[in-house]
């Protein structure tokens, strides 16, 4: 199936299920990033850190999920290995770059899984599907082990149908993270409601929810989100240059990725240059906003995904990063959570960005939003 580059089962028979994108390395199997490029890639002689941590904790590995070309793409879409199904719609793309890991929970065919997120990859998918997904803290969850090597943006985090489990996932790669204070209902709570350019349902229902929780809230402005999401994509474009450029002399390469590699050789030090500048004043305009808020909440995409034939037709997509990507360029962690939107038998994804360091308050603050979601999700349906 094309949720799957290989399927296996690795750890705990009895253990919860996990599927790991095909960037994370697991011993004896190639991490090819679902290129025909990395095709004769030699089979990883070690497990990344975080797979070592999953079988410590008695995971059972199920397979390595198929993904959007090197991590390069925001569709999902992949003319090579196959395009995962979109859980919630199979007409439309189910989000890249993690979109196997995405597509593989909403599918139950995993408890869990991981994907990597540098501009979004983690978030985008789990909106698109259905599902929740986490971007640590940058730094916070080892990426020894990950390709690429090198990256100031990305992060791995998990998949998960419900909080409870993502919860776990967190609690077994993460060291030191606190599973008490992810499972207990925080006391209090203040959410920064993030003025962002969305459709008008993904809007309304964004601003709506932290009343539904029962959380008092204030409107965010923040002034450097656009800057920051041109600026992150700056920095994508010269590290995955840096770290894939070299690939596009195989001539095997699908042809959005030459086009898009082209296009990233073209980064300059200047570009770079303000880039770096703009992170130091987005990251100081969140970390302010959050002296006066426990979190800050946005939609994690604009707009519903697109089709499949939409994006096969040219349709642009780069939109569909820019309330996600800025907070890789920032590393604050954020966590996009299935979110019901009037009118629609799809689930939008409202993002939750925390503190850097306190994944656990964003996690128990996703459970609370979850809870409500469900009731009032159960109230809708009965009454439509």
């Amino acid at each position: 199936m094309n949720e799957f580059i290989s399927e296996f089962t690795l750890g705990d028979a009895d253990g919860p299920s996990i599927a790991l994108k095909d960037t994370i390395d697991i011993a004896g199997y190639p991490t090819t990033a679902a290129s025909r490029a990395l095709l004769g890639a030699p089979p990883a002689p070690r497990h990344a850190e975080v797979v070592d941590r999953l079988l410590a904790q008695g995971w059972r590995v199920v397979g390595k999920t198929n993904m959007h070309e090197l991590a390069f793409g925001m569709t999902g879409i992949n003319d090579y290995t196959g395009t995962p199904e979109n859980p919630q719609d199979e007409t439309r793309i189910p989000g890249g770059s993690s979109s196997g890991s995405a597509a593989a929970v909403g599918l139950h065919l995993s408890s869990a899984a991981l994907g990597t997120d540098t501009g979004g990859s983690v978030r985008g998918p789990a909106a698109c599907c259905g599902v929740i997904g986490m971007k640590p803290t940058f730094g916070r969850v080892s990426r020894r082990g990950v390709a690429p090597a090198r990256s100031t943006l990305d992060c791995v985090g998990p998949f998960a149908r419900e909080m409870l489990t993502l919860i776990d996932v967190m609690a077994a790669i993460t060291p030191g993270f606190d599973e008490r204070v992810a499972n207990t209902m925080p006391s209090s709570v203040r959410i920064g409601v993030v003025s962002a350019d969305a459709t008008r349902e993904i809007s309304d229902a964004v601003t709506n929810a932290p009343s539904l929780a029962g959380f008092a809230s204030q409107g965010i402005e923040l002034l450097n989100l656009r800057a920051a999401f041109d600026a992150g994509l700056t920095v994508i474009n010269a590290e995955t240059w840096a770290a894939f450029g070299h690939l596009l002399e195989t001539g095997k390469l699908g042809a959005d990725l030459v086009a898009r590699l082209r296009t990233a050789s073209k980064t300059t030090a200047a570009d770079l240059a303000v880039a770096e500048s703009v992170r130091t004043r987005f990251t100081d305009e969140v970390d302010h906003a959050l002296q006066s808020v426990d979190a800050i909440v946005l939609p994690t995409l604009p707009a519903l995904p697109i089709t499949l034939e939409a994006a096969r037709n040219g349709t642009s997509v780069i939109a569909m990063s820019s309330l996600i990507r800025p907070f890789n360029l920032s590393g604050h962690p954020a966590l996009s959570l299935p979110l019901p939107i009037a009118g629609s038998p799809l689930r939008a994804g409202l993002q939750i960005v925390g503190r850097k360091g306190v994944d656990e308050l964003v996690c128990a603050i996703a459970a609370c939003f979850e809870a409500c979601f469900e009731d009032s999700f159960a109230q809708w349906t009965e009454t439509a």
